[in-house]
């Protein structure tokens, strides 16, 4: 039973160690339009975006080259898991506001 006990601990303390490693970007909607609108992240990698609407009003954010699609009310956040991307630039937009919300991640 310790043994079964010191495993499960084990397992549990190396997840825990791996989400504190994982990639995390922040990204910023304000005046309709992303800051920053270039985001650098790893090639290779699952990364965790995390966006805050300072709008008052909705933002869809979609991966143009990428599968990822989330509405985020005005003045909240959301967490958007992307990756793993191969080396290149991958375009997203706002797509409420597709003529100024515009952005690419950098996958080096």
């Amino acid at each position: 039973m310790k043994k079964w006990v010191a495993t499960v601990m084990m397992v549990v303390g190396v997840s825990g160690l791996a989400l504190a490693d994982q990639a995390s970007v922040e990204i910023t909607i304000k005046n309709h339009q992303f800051s920053p609108a270039e985001v650098k992240i790893p090639a290779n990698t699952r990364v965790k975006l995390i966006v805050s609407n300072e709008d008052a009003t909705a933002e869809e954010f979609e991966g143009e080259d990428f599968k990822a699609e989330k509405v985020i009310a005005g003045n909240s956040k959301a967490t958007i898991m992307v990756g793993p991307f191969k080396p290149g630039r991958y375009e997203f937009v706002g797509e409420f506001h597709e003529d100024t919300a515009k952005g690419e991640l950098v996958v080096e």
